[in-house]
């Protein structure tokens, strides 16, 4: 068997396209939550806390000598990314929440009954002689 062929036969396996799938709608997901959070949330965070941005805190572990660039320590870098990461956390949870509470709105309302079966109809009408005798 040739290596094209069973490339192929692996590529178009239902389980490989629907990772691909998953991998693409995730990609573009993870746009929609970072406008959220950039876009959306951010703004009125920025007001409340005055425009505070962490990540220009360093600790210098070690001066720059001649075209020796200095080691610093970004410790507000990490802050930054860390509170940033526990924005987007919290917007997913309450997206994935709302569409928790619309799932379950959708479930709670009542089927129709389902239709009596043949055997069902037929004790019916047993029963339904019986209470004429």
């Amino acid at each position: 068997m040739s290596v094209f062929k069973e490339f192929r036969e692996f590529a178009v396996r239902g389980n490989v396209v629907d990772m691909a799938v998953g991998i693409i709608i995730g990609a573009a997901f993870g746009k929609i939550v970072a406008s959220l959070v950039e876009d959306v949330i951010m703004p009125p965070i920025g007001v409340l806390v005055g425009g505070v941005d962490f990540s220009n805190l360093a600790v210098t572990l070690k001066a720059a000598e001649g075209d020796a660039p200095a080691v610093m320590l970004n410790y507000g870098n990490f802050l930054q990314i860390s509170f940033n990461f526990l924005i987007v956390a919290a917007a997913v949870f309450m997206l994935v929440k709302a569409i928790n509470s619309l799932r379950r709105k959708e479930e709670e309302a009542p089927a129709a009954p389902p239709a009596p079966t043949a055997e069902e109809k037929l004790l019916m009408e047993i029963r339904d002689l019986l209470k004429q005798k």
